[in-house]
């Protein structure tokens, strides 16, 4: 099953980093916030990857095309076949032998999120797919999200976690239907989490259209027309929206309190 990562926003909260690189680069512990969402799906053994890019994207390409030389000591012998040594010891080595195959789409500087996942479609073969954004952490269980969305038969799964408003509220009955979606509300308590798992059919809902803001229309509808659940998760989660979350994301790491850190 493929997992579908937003990853072309300008990140405009988050200025102070985000202005010389895209918000899924900026770094938490030394490593990109995406590398550690890549991280906790590929715990649970979902390794391949669409990224959807815009703002800067090139530099999301630079990261992964030198990866192993951004995360290792090497010795660059220049000149005809510029051979490479990466070197397994010293305080520069970090094991960079993830199993990972990612897909980078090109999806417009300034394209809204459902313009950009139906422009990533096409990478998309199979009946389902996890979504998620570039922005934000959880030490959610993703085999128990996957099950869950099986269980209900219904076309969409979003995760639902306690927290102030700004993100997207969801109105979800005991029976965990959600009656409606709610984009950026005044307050909130039960709010979209990202983490999202879906039946290809929401495809059909979504134009390519720069204007189609997948949060708002064929989310809405989604919920109108009863075919979205609710996964409740009560433990972390954790969006880097603003520099004071980017401080705490990493003072968290920093202490051994990373909760997201769902691989050993």
């Amino acid at each position: 099953m493929k997992v579908v990562i937003l990853c072309g926003g300008q990140g405009t909260r988050l200025r102070e980093e985000t202005e010389f690189r895209p918000k899924p680069l900026v770094e938490i512990a030394g490593r990109p916030i995406l590398w550690h969402i890549m991280r906790i799906y590929a715990s649970y053994g979902f390794n391949e990857f669409v990224l959807c890019l815009g703002y800067k994207g090139w530099l999301i390409k630079e990261y992964f095309l030198n990866y192993k030389a951004y995360n290792n000591d090497f010795t660059l012998q220049l000149g005809f076949d510029r051979a490479v040594d990466y070197h397994g010891a010293g305080t520069g080595h970090v094991e960079t032998s993830e199993n990972w195959r990612i897909t980078f789409v090109e999806t417009g500087l300034n394209t809204m999120t459902g313009g950009r996942i139906k422009q990533a479609a096409r990478y998309i073969p199979d009946d389902e797919f996890l979504l998620t954004y570039g922005d934000g952490v959880a030490d959610i269980n993703i085999a128990d999200l996957v099950k869950f969305h099986r269980s209900h038969g219904r076309i969409g799964t979003v995760t639902s976690v306690t927290t102030p408003g700004r993100f997207g509220e969801l109105g979800v009955t005991s029976g965990l239907e959600v009656q409606c979606f709610s984009e950026k509300p005044t307050g909130g308590s039960n709010i979209s989490g990202g983490f999202f798992v879906f039946n290809r059919k929401i495809l059909d809902r979504l134009s390519d259209d720069a204007t189609c803001v997948f949060e708002k229309g064929p989310m809405e509808e989604l919920a109108r027309d009863g075919e979205l659940m609710a996964y409740r998760h009560t433990g972390f989660w954790q969006a880097m929206d603003t520099y004071r979350e980017f401080v705490y994301l990493n003072e968290l790491w920093n202490k051994g309190e990373a909760p997201w850190k769902v691989w050993k």
